[in-house]
């Protein structure tokens, strides 16, 4: 892959997109913003769409930089 994170992460995106379930990121993003989700629900100083998009910036940013 690339230096450029942001480029990695837009090409990631799109081949999410376009396969969807099929693609090999999909489940662990989705599932990082499902546990992302739940955390900000939990979490007094968070809001759960908060969790969520953390969860899978972070998942995916798992996948791009493990």
């Amino acid at each position: 892959m690339s230096d450029n994170l942001l480029q990695d992460a837009k090409e990631e995106v799109t081949g999410m997109a376009k396969q969807g379930m099929h693609h090999p990121s999909t489940k662990p993003v989705l599932t990082g913003a499902a546990v992302g989700a739940v955390a900000g629900a939990v979490l007094p100083v968070v809001s759960w769409p908060i969790g969520l998009l953390a969860g899978a910036g972070f998942m995916l940013y798992k996948r791009l930089r493990p």
